[in-house]
């Protein structure tokens, strides 16, 4: 047999594969990319076709050229880099970067859709050519991300700050999270009331006084008034919930409506990138970044098939593969008749590519090698999921009760029109009647009604009046950011988790319990970009892009010319903005004390604001200290600044001592990732540290907590 080369990305990825196959195989990595653009300069000549000028990194040479002499040496170069844009891309860099015709005419393209020894055999045995659609919408992306970004950057350093930068996909999902803190700030909570009526069968409860007797639970429910004298009853203030104090406790109840419907639950699609993304937040309370990296990692060791792919589609052998598991655990009935398949709403969806899943039927997999019990969570969250999705669905009994109430004297005695009131209390329940899917879960969704009949009388138990007021909108986190980007049409999902990613690490959003708030930085350039640059940041045009992007992949769309229809206007805006756009500061937060160095004593600067004296000349010679947001966090420094040029390093205090050293302040702090922790001031002599903080939460486990911190840095 004569000799192969197989080259993949990742070196777990090799050694994987080079356990399937014989002593005629070599399996080597290429590290990732082995040609980029370069990052001292623009690196695409915008005059020639928006070429991009790539070139081969330090750190690459070493691999390129060792897999140029290990390819001389076989009769045949297999490139078996990933089964996407990406890896399509680096393997046509790397029939580039041999610059051999005779490497090149012996190379060929095979993808493993899964890490398997059947998979990776009958890939091999029919390898095809690089798909060049495919790199040119990887190239087209890449040319146009670095025109936005290396051009819009300068701007930035002249508009507002040195050292910001911009992204054509990260400036409108900055855009989101920036918008949706706008609205919390502005968000005014408004007032409403709810009230709940205790009610039990007639008889069962003795008194129906309030707070009487405990009633029989059995025939007890609790229905929420939704309608009072005829109209809709949603109360904005106290006064009409007083009202009903003086005819509730002596109105006479009725069942006057039962309504049973049966309802389907039927169980979602295999997992696709968003939806693992989205999944993996809520239920394990993964980054977007973590749960790609677990999933990368599953993926080179074999347990699960690829897992950028926005297609819902399962192979023959996989359906049969979870008919066999299901009818093995659950028994036939939690077999459908024929199998359950999903359609993708992604036009640029690819039939050749599956939904992630497990690669074999087995619903575990041990912590070995590289694996922790992150992989075996994921695992378990990707193998239920496809599983589930080809089970029947559960079934509900939904139970819906309406209660009527009437006033059956006036409070004086005499019964007129006016003192006649009506009510009507709603209250809903539902119980599993067959599992289907839910079996996989364990969940005991039921909330269970008394069997009570129309027109059978109820007793009021107690009623409960609750104060409430609306809240505003939640702000962004992995999960929800991810669906709305998707939703959106910005990204694509294999890019959001370096998406999030970029945000943080520039500084423009911090996460704080899962949540995304921008920082003063953010709103700025966001401020920036929207004023003059709308088309960056527009929605709109953004998910257009994308679309041209998959067009091209599909090859119904030529890369340069679509470039060229977005770089024409969008230089001559660069030029607009340049020469004519205002300066835009950040923002300062004023400290209220005087500069050290230039400033007033402390004393006639007390005085000065005592006395709400307006400023004079003189004064403005005198600078007082602000926290100013820069490239590496916030720091204090003078309000005069170019004039006064004094800084300080700026501590977060919390007001409270350090629980280890007694000495130092607990602080607030933030790691490379963004992640905010509390730590002692006197780091790092005392390595106190936790994610927590401790003024709120004294009684968590800070050995754990250090642990944690200590890996995160």
């Amino acid at each position: 047999m004569k000799s192969q080369l197989v080259i993949v990305e990742s070196p777990t990825k090799a050694k994987k594969i080079s356990q399937y196959l014989g002593k005629d195989y070599e399996v080597l990595a290429s590290m990732g990319h082995i040609r980029d653009l370069p990052k001292s300069k623009l690196g695409v000549d915008v005059e020639n076709d928006f070429q991009p000028v790539y070139t081969i990194p330090t750190k690459a040479k070493k691999t390129v050229t060792k897999l140029k002499k290990a390819a001389k040496a076989a009769d045949q170069v297999i490139l078996a880099t990933d089964p996407d844009r990406e890896g399509e891309a680096i393997a046509w860099h790397l029939v580039e970067a041999f610059k051999d015709k005779k490497l090149q005419s012996k190379s060929k393209r095979a993808v493993f859709y899964e890490i398997t020894k059947e998979a990776v055999l009958n890939s091999l045995q029919k390898p095809g050519e690089i798909n060049l659609d495919l790199v040119n919408a990887q190239q087209a992306r890449r040319v146009l991300d670095r025109l936005v970004g290396y051009q819009i950057s300068p701007v930035l350093w002249k508009k507002i700050r040195t050292g910001l930068s911009a992204g054509r996909v990260q400036s409108a999902a900055l855009r989101l999270i920036v918008e949706r803190e706008n609205e919390i700030e502005a968000f005014e909570p408004e007032e409403y009331w709810e009230v709940d009526l205790v009610l039990n069968e007639a008889g069962n409860a003795g008194s129906n006084t309030k707070k009487s007797k405990k009633s029989d639970e059995s025939t007890t429910i609790t229905a929420r008034v939704f309608e009072v004298d005829d109209k809709k009853f949603e109360p904005k203030a106290a006064a009409p919930v007083k009202e009903l104090d003086a005819w509730l406790k002596t109105a006479a109840y009725v069942v006057e409506q039962v309504e049973k419907k049966q309802r389907r639950r039927q169980p979602g699609p295999p997992f696709i990138t968003s939806t693992l993304q989205q999944q993996a937040a809520s239920r394990l309370g993964f980054s977007a970044k973590q749960t790609m990296t677990l999933a990368q990692q599953l993926y080179e060791e074999g347990y699960i098939t690829y897992h950028r792919t926005d297609s819902f589609n399962l192979s023959v052998q996989a359906i049969q593969m979870a008919r066999e598991y299901i009818v093995k655990q659950f028994g036939d009935k939690y077999l459908p008749s024929k199998p359950n398949y999903y359609r993708s709403k992604s036009k640029n969806a690819q039939e050749a590519h599956e939904a992630i899943r497990p690669t074999s039927p087995q619903p575990t997999i041990e912590a070995k090698n590289s694996l922790t019990t992150r992989h075996l969570k994921l695992y378990d969250l990707i193998f239920r999921r496809f599983v589930a999705s080809q089970m029947t669905p559960a079934v509900y009994d939904l139970t819906t009760i309406i209660v009527t109430g009437q006033a059956n004297s006036a409070i004086s005695g005499k019964q007129t029109k006016d003192s006649q009131h009506s009510l009507k209390a709603r209250t809903s329940g539902s119980i599993v009647t067959f599992p289907g899917w839910l079996a996989l879960f364990n969940s005991n969704q039921d909330t269970i009604l008394p069997d009570l009949e129309p027109k059978t009388k109820l007793d009021l138990i107690d009623y409960l009046t609750e104060q409430k007021f609306t809240q505003p909108p939640p702000r962004f986190n992995d999960a929800s950011l991810v669906k709305e980007l998707e939703k959106l049409g910005i990204g694509r999902p294999s890019t959001y988790s370096s998406i999030i990613e970029v945000l943080i690490a520039r500084q423009y959003v911090k996460r704080e319990q899962r949540a995304f708030i921008p920082t003063i930085i953010g709103k700025t350039v966001t401020e920036f970009l929207m004023k003059y640059f709308p088309d960056i940041v527009d929605y709109d045009f953004t998910a257009d892009m994308e679309n041209k992007l998959d067009e091209i992949s599909r090859g119904e769309k030529e890369w340069v010319k679509t470039i060229r229809d977005f770089y024409q206007p969008f230089t001559k805006t660069l030029d607009e903005v340049t020469e004519n756009a205002e300066r835009m500061k950040i923002p300062v937060e004023p400290l209220n004390e005087p500069c050290p160095k230039c400033g007033l004593s402390p004393e006639e600067f007390a005085k000065r604001r005592s006395d709400n004296s307006s400023a004079t000349e003189e004064d403005k010679e005198h600078g007082e200290l602000v926290l100013r947001t820069g490239r590496f966090g916030k720091f204090i420094s003078c309000s005069r600044y170019p004039e006064c040029d004094y800084t300080a390093n700026y501590q977060k205090k919390i007001g409270m001592k350090c629980p280890e050293c007694g000495d130092g302040e607990v602080i607030e702090r933030t790691t490379r990732r963004g992640r905010t922790f509390y730590g002692c001031s006197n780091y790092p002599k005392c390595k106190f540290a936790s994610w927590n903080n401790p003024l709120k939460n004294a009684d968590n486990d800070q050995d754990s907590n250090e642990k944690a911190n200590q890996k995160e840095k």
